[in-house]
Protein backbone atom coordinates (compact mmCIF):
# COMPACT_ATOMS: atom_id res chain seq x y z
CA UNK A 1 0.00 0.00 0.00
CA UNK A 2 1.07 3.38 -0.76
CA UNK A 3 -0.32 6.71 1.23
CA UNK A 4 -0.08 10.34 0.24
CA UNK A 5 -0.76 12.80 2.89
CA UNK A 6 -1.63 16.85 3.03
CA UNK A 7 -2.40 18.80 6.00
CA UNK A 8 -3.66 22.20 6.45
CA UNK A 9 -4.40 24.31 9.43
CA UNK A 10 -6.38 27.74 10.01
CA UNK A 11 -7.02 29.60 13.05
CA UNK A 12 -10.11 30.10 12.29
CA UNK A 13 -11.80 33.18 12.36
CA UNK A 14 -12.38 34.77 15.82
CA UNK A 15 -8.99 33.48 17.18
CA UNK A 16 -5.67 35.35 17.01
CA UNK A 17 -3.58 32.74 17.99
CA UNK A 18 -2.97 28.63 16.26
CA UNK A 19 -3.14 25.93 19.04
CA UNK A 20 -2.87 23.12 17.03
CA UNK A 21 -0.09 21.11 15.74
CA UNK A 22 0.16 18.68 12.74
CA UNK A 23 2.98 16.59 11.67
CA UNK A 24 3.51 13.86 9.39
CA UNK A 25 6.11 11.91 8.05
CA UNK A 26 5.70 10.18 4.29
CA UNK A 27 8.91 8.10 4.92
CA UNK A 28 7.65 6.07 8.00
CA UNK A 29 3.86 6.44 7.52
CA UNK A 30 3.31 8.73 10.58
CA UNK A 31 0.44 11.20 11.26
CA UNK A 32 -0.10 13.25 14.38
CA UNK A 33 -2.62 15.98 14.80
CA UNK A 34 -3.07 17.90 18.45
CA UNK A 35 -5.40 20.31 19.58
CA UNK A 36 -3.55 22.48 22.56
CA UNK A 37 -5.99 24.17 25.63
CA UNK A 38 -4.09 26.35 28.03
CA UNK A 39 -3.44 30.24 29.05
CA UNK A 40 -1.28 32.46 27.56
CA UNK A 41 0.52 30.67 25.01
CA UNK A 42 0.52 27.20 26.84
CA UNK A 43 -1.88 25.25 24.51
CA UNK A 44 0.54 25.43 21.28
CA UNK A 45 3.46 24.48 23.61
CA UNK A 46 1.42 21.39 24.54
CA UNK A 47 0.29 20.86 21.35
CA UNK A 48 3.73 21.44 19.62
CA UNK A 49 5.41 18.93 22.15
CA UNK A 50 3.11 16.79 21.44
CA UNK A 51 3.27 16.08 18.01
CA UNK A 52 7.40 16.52 17.90
CA UNK A 53 7.90 14.30 20.78
CA UNK A 54 5.34 11.59 18.86
CA UNK A 55 6.96 11.70 15.81
CA UNK A 56 10.24 11.72 16.53
CA UNK A 57 10.01 9.07 18.86
CA UNK A 58 8.15 6.56 16.10
CA UNK A 59 10.15 7.16 13.49
CA UNK A 60 13.08 6.73 15.22
CA UNK A 61 12.47 3.51 16.25
CA UNK A 62 10.72 2.71 12.65
CA UNK A 63 14.15 3.71 10.84
CA UNK A 64 15.95 0.90 13.31
CA UNK A 65 13.16 -1.21 12.64
CA UNK A 66 12.05 -2.19 8.65
CA UNK A 67 9.20 -3.07 7.78
CA UNK A 68 7.18 -5.31 8.51
CA UNK A 69 6.74 -5.00 11.95
CA UNK A 70 4.31 -6.98 13.77
CA UNK A 71 0.50 -4.74 14.54
CA UNK A 72 1.45 -5.88 18.38
CA UNK A 73 4.72 -4.18 18.08
CA UNK A 74 3.68 -0.46 16.18
CA UNK A 75 0.89 -0.85 19.19
CA UNK A 76 3.36 -0.71 22.26
CA UNK A 77 5.39 1.40 20.19
CA UNK A 78 2.77 4.31 19.70
CA UNK A 79 1.49 3.66 23.47
CA UNK A 80 5.30 4.55 24.36
CA UNK A 81 5.90 7.36 22.51
CA UNK A 82 2.31 9.04 23.30
CA UNK A 83 3.13 8.10 27.11
CA UNK A 84 6.37 9.44 27.29
CA UNK A 85 4.82 13.12 25.15
CA UNK A 86 2.41 13.21 28.19
CA UNK A 87 5.28 12.78 30.71
CA UNK A 88 7.25 15.58 28.61
CA UNK A 89 4.44 18.31 28.86
CA UNK A 90 3.47 17.33 32.58
CA UNK A 91 6.90 18.21 33.64
CA UNK A 92 7.00 21.11 31.50
CA UNK A 93 4.19 22.80 33.35
CA UNK A 94 5.41 21.65 36.75
CA UNK A 95 8.53 23.87 35.70
CA UNK A 96 7.36 27.02 34.45
CA UNK A 97 4.67 28.18 35.79
CA UNK A 98 3.48 30.43 32.81
CA UNK A 99 2.72 26.66 30.90
CA UNK A 100 0.54 25.83 33.93
CA UNK A 101 -2.64 23.46 33.51
CA UNK A 102 -1.55 23.08 29.77
CA UNK A 103 -2.95 20.36 27.98
CA UNK A 104 -3.74 19.08 24.33
CA UNK A 105 -5.91 16.68 22.49
CA UNK A 106 -4.07 13.90 20.29
CA UNK A 107 -4.90 11.69 17.22
CA UNK A 108 -1.70 9.68 15.88
CA UNK A 109 -1.30 6.65 13.60
CA UNK A 110 0.89 4.91 11.72
CA UNK A 111 -0.35 3.32 8.44
CA UNK A 112 1.84 0.67 7.44
CA UNK A 113 1.14 -2.18 4.77
CA UNK A 114 -2.53 -2.52 4.79
CA UNK A 115 -3.26 -1.22 8.46
CA UNK A 116 -3.36 1.68 10.32
CA UNK A 117 -2.62 1.68 14.51
CA UNK A 118 -3.97 4.07 15.89
CA UNK A 119 -4.62 6.02 18.98
CA UNK A 120 -6.76 9.64 20.34
CA UNK A 121 -7.13 11.70 23.23
CA UNK A 122 -9.80 13.66 23.54
CA UNK A 123 -12.06 15.12 21.29
CA UNK A 124 -9.86 15.37 18.24
CA UNK A 125 -10.94 12.77 15.41
CA UNK A 126 -10.23 10.30 12.86
CA UNK A 127 -13.05 9.46 10.01
CA UNK A 128 -12.50 7.02 6.87
CA UNK A 129 -14.61 7.36 3.96
CA UNK A 130 -14.39 3.81 1.98
CA UNK A 131 -16.85 3.00 -0.83
CA UNK A 132 -18.02 6.29 -0.28
CA UNK A 133 -19.35 5.72 3.33
CA UNK A 134 -17.66 7.84 5.69
CA UNK A 135 -17.26 6.31 9.13
CA UNK A 136 -15.87 8.30 12.63
CA UNK A 137 -13.74 5.47 13.84
CA UNK A 138 -12.75 7.45 16.80
CA UNK A 139 -15.08 7.90 19.76
CA UNK A 140 -14.50 11.40 22.00
CA UNK A 141 -13.12 11.54 25.47
CA UNK A 142 -16.10 13.92 26.91
CA UNK A 143 -18.51 14.40 29.37
CA UNK A 144 -21.34 14.17 26.04
CA UNK A 145 -20.05 11.13 24.80
CA UNK A 146 -20.12 9.45 27.65
CA UNK A 147 -23.42 10.44 28.13
CA UNK A 148 -24.40 9.27 24.93
CA UNK A 149 -22.89 6.03 25.83
CA UNK A 150 -25.53 5.62 28.74
CA UNK A 151 -28.15 6.08 26.90
CA UNK A 152 -28.51 9.65 28.39
CA UNK A 153 -29.29 11.05 24.89
CA UNK A 154 -28.52 10.39 21.22
CA UNK A 155 -25.85 11.16 19.30
CA UNK A 156 -27.89 14.00 17.15
CA UNK A 157 -29.21 15.45 20.01
CA UNK A 158 -25.30 15.59 21.78
CA UNK A 159 -24.15 17.26 17.97
CA UNK A 160 -25.85 20.46 19.12
CA UNK A 161 -25.91 19.84 22.97
CA UNK A 162 -23.85 22.68 25.08
CA UNK A 163 -20.86 21.40 26.92
CA UNK A 164 -19.38 19.92 23.24
CA UNK A 165 -15.91 20.87 24.69
CA UNK A 166 -15.81 19.13 28.36
CA UNK A 167 -13.53 16.49 27.72
CA UNK A 168 -12.76 13.74 30.36
CA UNK A 169 -9.32 13.14 28.93
CA UNK A 170 -6.22 14.65 27.72
CA UNK A 171 -2.26 14.96 27.25
CA UNK A 172 -0.69 16.98 30.08
CA UNK A 173 -3.53 15.95 33.04
CA UNK A 174 -3.01 12.93 34.29
CA UNK A 175 -0.16 11.04 35.34
CA UNK A 176 -1.25 7.73 34.52
CA UNK A 177 -3.25 9.02 30.90
CA UNK A 178 -5.80 5.91 29.83
CA UNK A 179 -4.64 4.87 26.44
CA UNK A 180 -6.58 2.97 23.82
CA UNK A 181 -4.83 1.73 20.56
CA UNK A 182 -6.66 0.25 17.79
CA UNK A 183 -5.27 -1.80 14.54
CA UNK A 184 -7.86 -1.07 11.64
CA UNK A 185 -7.04 -3.04 8.19
CA UNK A 186 -6.72 -0.20 5.42
CA UNK A 187 -7.89 -1.02 2.04
CA UNK A 188 -6.75 0.33 -1.02
CA UNK A 189 -9.06 3.56 -2.09
CA UNK A 190 -9.99 4.16 1.48
CA UNK A 191 -9.17 8.28 2.48
CA UNK A 192 -8.60 8.96 6.19
CA UNK A 193 -9.16 12.30 7.86
CA UNK A 194 -8.01 13.40 11.25
CA UNK A 195 -9.12 16.94 12.61
CA UNK A 196 -9.11 19.05 15.36
CA UNK A 197 -12.99 20.19 17.15
CA UNK A 198 -11.99 23.61 14.88
CA UNK A 199 -13.24 21.45 11.85
CA UNK A 200 -16.30 19.05 13.53
CA UNK A 201 -17.41 21.39 15.41
CA UNK A 202 -18.49 23.53 12.18
CA UNK A 203 -18.89 20.60 9.62
CA UNK A 204 -21.67 17.81 9.90
CA UNK A 205 -20.47 14.61 9.24
CA UNK A 206 -22.70 14.66 5.98
CA UNK A 207 -21.15 17.75 4.47
CA UNK A 208 -17.87 16.25 5.28
CA UNK A 209 -18.73 13.08 3.53
CA UNK A 210 -20.29 15.02 0.35
CA UNK A 211 -17.24 17.16 -0.04
CA UNK A 212 -14.67 13.81 0.51
CA UNK A 213 -16.92 11.97 -2.07
CA UNK A 214 -15.84 14.87 -4.42
CA UNK A 215 -12.60 16.31 -4.73
CA UNK A 216 -9.86 14.07 -5.87
CA UNK A 217 -6.82 16.21 -5.07
CA UNK A 218 -6.75 15.52 -1.24
CA UNK A 219 -4.37 19.34 -0.94
CA UNK A 220 -7.57 20.60 -2.49
CA UNK A 221 -9.70 18.90 -0.30
CA UNK A 222 -7.88 19.87 2.92
CA UNK A 223 -8.03 23.73 2.02
CA UNK A 224 -12.01 23.40 1.12
CA UNK A 225 -12.88 21.58 4.43
CA UNK A 226 -11.03 24.28 6.34
CA UNK A 227 -12.51 27.13 4.18
CA UNK A 228 -16.28 25.66 4.19
CA UNK A 229 -15.46 25.92 8.56
CA UNK A 230 -14.69 29.00 8.12
CA UNK A 231 -17.77 29.74 6.28
CA UNK A 232 -20.11 28.23 8.94
CA UNK A 233 -18.56 30.90 11.61
CA UNK A 234 -14.88 29.57 12.06
CA UNK A 235 -15.17 29.59 16.08
CA UNK A 236 -12.01 28.01 16.68
CA UNK A 237 -8.74 26.76 15.10
CA UNK A 238 -9.31 23.97 12.31
CA UNK A 239 -6.62 21.58 11.69
CA UNK A 240 -7.31 18.55 8.84
CA UNK A 241 -4.75 15.68 8.02
CA UNK A 242 -5.53 13.44 4.89
CA UNK A 243 -4.21 10.49 4.06
CA UNK A 244 -4.80 8.24 1.20
CA UNK A 245 -4.48 5.21 0.35
CA UNK A 246 -3.24 3.80 -2.88
CA UNK A 247 -2.79 0.15 -4.04
CA UNK A 248 1.31 -0.33 -4.24
CA UNK A 249 2.27 -1.19 -8.09
CA UNK A 250 3.12 -4.79 -8.65
CA UNK A 251 6.71 -5.40 -9.27
CA UNK A 252 6.11 -7.48 -12.25
CA UNK A 253 3.84 -4.67 -13.95
CA UNK A 254 0.79 -3.20 -13.55
CA UNK A 255 -1.17 -2.98 -10.15
CA UNK A 256 -1.73 -5.33 -7.18
CA UNK A 257 -5.35 -6.29 -6.55
CA UNK A 258 -5.84 -5.51 -3.04
CA UNK A 259 -9.57 -6.78 -2.93
CA UNK A 260 -9.14 -10.41 -3.57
Amino acid sequence: MNYTFSAQTDPGLLRHNNEDAVLFDTQYGVAVLADGMGGYNAGEVASGMAITLITTELTQWLSRNQAPNPSDALCRLLALGVDKANQHILQAAADNPEYRSMGTTLVAGIFQDDCLVLTHVGDSRCYRLRSGVLTQITKDHSLLQEQVDAGLMTQAHAANAPGRNLLTRALGVEVKLPLEVRVHPVVAGDLYLMCSDGLTDMVDDASMSGMMCQFTDISKLACALINLANAKGGRDNISVLLIQANAAPDPRGGVLNWFG
